[in-house]
C-alpha cells in the first residue's frame, strides 16, 4: 500500500531535505538542493523510480518512531520475534556536500535486516551506472554521482537495478551507512565519520533549540514546528522553502498538484513574527536580508515567490514518467504562478519590514527607499484586479484581501513616518491612499445583507482569506463587520470545525476541476480571530483539535481531508507550522492576561 501523506517523517541538513516513512523508506530526496531533481521520487511513483528502504527482514512498519530530543535526528524502532532495533537516520549540516546518514543498532536480541537503495537521478527518470571503488558503490550518471559505504563493511550486490545488502545487528552492535552526493565531474568526497556526525548534528539542534525564548503553554508542538521551519530553511541564503515537495495532492487523484519547493513572499510577515516572536533574531534577520535581495529593482516586476537564492525564473513543467501520488496526476515542477499578479505582497513585503525594524534588526539603508519605491507602484495599481493569494488561474478579480494588504502597505508607511520623522517620504499622501482604500473595500467588498465581507467585488463568495482582517487593524477587533465576517466564514467554510480557502462546489472561481481538503493555515488563522474578537476559550478548542491532526512526530501538510481523515498536499508545509506558532503564542497571551484560577 502507498504510504499515508502523513507516515513521513523529515530530515535535513538546512539546504534540502528527505522523507522517511514509517516502513524504513526513503522515498523523497532533492540533491543537492530543495529544487534540484530527486534521486529518490518513489513518493510520486513507485519504488523502479527511486527510494531507499532499510529494515528488518519480513517486517512492513515500525513500532514506533521520533525525534531525539529536540533535534531532526529521527528514531525508529523496530520489534520482532528475535530481538528489537533501532534505525537513526540524519542529515548532517554540510561543509560541502550532502549526506543521508543511517545507523542501525541492535537493542536487544538478534534482528536480520536488509537495504534496498535505488537510485534514480531527474526525478526517478535516470538509471544511473554503479560500480565498485575504494569499498564504495559508486553510482553516477551525467551531472550527478553518490557514493555508498558502510561502517563496518557489509555484504553488498546488484540486484534489478539496486544495491542490495543483508546483515543482523545483536544489542549494542552498529552499523552505519552513508550516502554523499557530489557533481560527477568532481574527485570523491571527503570520508565523515558517522558517528561523529550524529554527535554533532544531536549538538547543533541542541543548540538552536535551547535558543527559543517560548516557555508558554504547547510548547512541545512550538519547538517542532519552529525545528521544521528552520528545517525548510536554505542556510546559504536565508531563503525558506513553503515545503521541500512537489506536487502532493490537494485532492487524491484530482490535479491540484504544484511544486512549493520555493519562497513566496507572503509568508514573509508571518515567518518573521514566528521567528521574532520565538526569539530568533539571527534567522529573522537572514529572511529579512533574502527578502530584500530578491525584491530589488523594478517594483512593477515584484514576483509572488522567487527561488532559494532569488532567482526569479521557475519555469512550470510536467513530468509524465511519474504517475503521482496515489495517481494524483500531472506531477510538476517550477510554478507557472510565479508570473501572475498579486498585489497583496506589497503589503506583505512592507509589513515584513516595519516587523523587523520594530523588532530592533539591524536597518538596511536601502530598505526604506524600497518600500516607497514599492508604495508609489501599489498607489497607481491598487484599484486593478488581480489573481489574489490563493493564486487563482481563473479571470482576474477585485480581490479583498488584496485590496486590504494595499490598505496595510499605506498604514504601514504612515506608522513608520510618525515613529520616524527623520525618514523621506510624505506621511499626508499614504493617508489619502489608506483613506481612499479602506473606503473602497466597506463599500464594494462588504455584503451588508450578510454582513461579511466578500472574496471579491460584488461576489456573493466567501473566503478564508478576510479573517486575516482581524489582525491587519484594518477594523478594531469589536466591529460588528469584521465579528460578522469571522463568524460567516466559520459557518459557510467551515467543515468538521476545520476552514476550507473557499468554495470550489459547482464554482469556476480558480479555473480548475475538483475539490480540496481543509486549509490548515485558514483553520489557524480562525483561532486567531476568535481570539482577537473576544472568544478565546473556542480558540483553544479549535487549536487543540488542530494540534490532534500532527503527525505522530508532530508534522502537518498543508491540508486536510475530513472524510477521508487524512493529511493532503505538500509536506511539511510552512504555512502551517507557522500558524501553529502564531496561534499559541495569542493563546499564551491570552493567558497572560485571564486571572488566575487560584485568586
Amino acid at each position: 500500500m502507498t504510504p499515508r501523506i502523513e507516515d513521513y517523517a523529515l530530515i535535513g541538513d538546512l539546504q534540502t531535505a528527505a522523507l522517511v516513512g514509517r516502513n524504513g523508506s526513503v522515498d523523497w530526496l532533492c540533491l543537492p538542493r530543495f529544487d534540484s531533481g530527486a534521486c529518490f521520487a518513489a513518493l510520486l511513483g513507485d519504488e523502479d523510480n527511486g527510494h531507499w528502504r532499510i529494515a528488518p527482514k519480513g517486517a512492513e512498519t515500525c513500532a514506533r518512531r521520533g525525534y531525539a530530543g529536540e533535534s531532526l535526528v529521527l528514531e525508529t524502532f523496530w520489534e520482532t520475534r528475535t530481538g528489537t532495533v533501532k534505525v537513526i537516520d540524519f542529515m548532517p549540516q554540510r561543509d560541502r556536500e550532502p549526506d543521508v546518514m543511517r545507523i542501525v543498532e541492535g537493542v536487544s536480541g538478534t534482528v536480520e535486516m536488509g537495504s534496498v537503495i535505488r537510485l534514480r537521478f531527474d526525478f526517478g527518470s535516470v538509471v544511473p551506472w554503479v560500480r565498485r571503488s575504494q569499498g564504495h558503490r559508486v553510482a553516477v550518471a551525467g551531472p550527478d554521482s553518490a557514493w555508498l559505504r558502510s561502517e563496518p563493511p557489509v555484504k553488498t550486490w546488484g540486484q534489478q537495478f539496486s544495491t542490495c545488502s543483508s546483515f543482523t545487528v545483536s544489542a549494542g552492535e552498529k552499523v552505519a551507512f552513508v550516502l554523499t552526493w557530489h557533481p560527477s565531474h568532481s574527485p570523491r568526497p571527503d570520508l565523515v565519520d558517522p558517528y561523529e556526525a550524529l554527535e554533532s548534528t544531536l549538538s547543533d539542534w541542541a543548540q538552536w533549540s535551547a535558543r527559543c525564548k517560548y516557555r508558554g503553554p504547547y510548547r512541545e508542538a512550538v519547538i517542532r514546528s519552529l525545528i521544521t521551519l528552520k528545517a525548510l530553511t536554505f542556510g546559504p541564503t536565508g531563503g525558506i522553502v513553503a515545503a521541500p515537495t512537489t506536487s502532493l495532492p490537494e485532492e487524491i487523484g484530482g490535479v491540484r498538484n504544484w511544486d512549493y519547493r520555493f519562497c513566496w513572499l507572503r509568508d514573509s510577515t508571518l515567518t518573521l513574527g514566528a521567528l521574532v516572536s520565538a526569539g530568533y533574531l539571527e534567522e529573522a534577520a537572514a529572511w529579512r536580508d533574502w527578502l530584500l535581495r530578491a525584491v530589488a529593482g523594478d517594483p512593477a516586476d515584484l514576483q509572488i515567490m522567487y527561488g532559494l537564492a532569488g532567482e526569479r525564473r521557475l519555469p512550470e513543467s510536467e513530468l509524465p514518467w511519474l504517475r503521482g501520488y496515489e495517481n494524483s496526476a500531472p506531477v510538476r515542477i517550477g510554478n507557472a504562478a510565479v508570473r501572475q499578479r498579486q498585489l497583496d505582497v506589497y503589503g506583505e513585503v512592507i509589513d515584513s519590514l516595519r516587523l523587523a525594524r520594530e523588532a530592533g534588526l539591524d536597518d538596511k539603508p536601502h530598505a526604506w527607499n524600497l518600500q516607497l519605491s514599492l508604495l508609489g507602484f501599489l498607489e497607481s495599481t491598487w484599484r486593478e484586479p488581480d489573481e489574489g493569494l490563493w493564486e487563482i488561474r481563473g479571470q482576474r478579480r477585485h480581490f479583498v484581501h488584496s485590496k486590504v494588504m494595499a490598505w496595510v502597505a499605506a498604514d504601514r508607511a504612515v506608522r513608520t513616518l510618525e515613529n520616524n520623522p527623520a525618514l523621506a517620504g510624505d506621511p499626508d499622501r499614504w493617508r489619502a491612499m489608506r483613506d481612499a482604500v479602506h473606503r473602497e473595500v466597506c463599500e464594494k467588498g462588504y455584503d451588508p445583507e450578510r454582513n461579511t465581507f466578500t472574496q471579491s467585488y460584488g461576489s456573493r463568495n466567501l473566503d478564508a482569506a478576510t479573517l486575516l482582517i482581524a489582525r491587519t487593524g484594518f477594523l478594531p477587533p469589536d466591529d460588528p463587520r469584521l465579528i460578522g465576517t469571522v463568524d460567516a466564514v466559520r459557518a459557510e467554510l467551515g467543515r468538521d470545525c476545520l476552514v476550507r480557502r473557499y468554495s470550489t462546489d459547482g464554482s469556476s472561481i480558480d479555473g480548475l476541476p475538483g475539490s480540496e481538503g481543509a486549509f490548515l493555515a485558514c483553520s489557524f488563522w480562525l483561532a486567531d480571530a476568535l481570539i482577537l474578537t473576544g472568544r478565546a476559550g473556542e480558540a483553544r478548542d479549535l487549536f487543540e483539535r488542530l494540534l490532534k491532526l500532527c503527525n505522530d512526530v508532530g508534522l502537518l501538510a498543508e491540508e486536510y481531508d475530513t472524510v477521508g481523515r487524512r493529511q493532503l498536499g505538500n509536506f511539511p508545509q510552512a504555512f502551517s507550522h507557522i500558524g501553529l506558532v502564531g496561534t499559541a503564542m495569542a493563546l499564551a497571551g491570552e493567558d497572560t492576561m485571564e486571572p488566575d484560577a487560584a485568586g
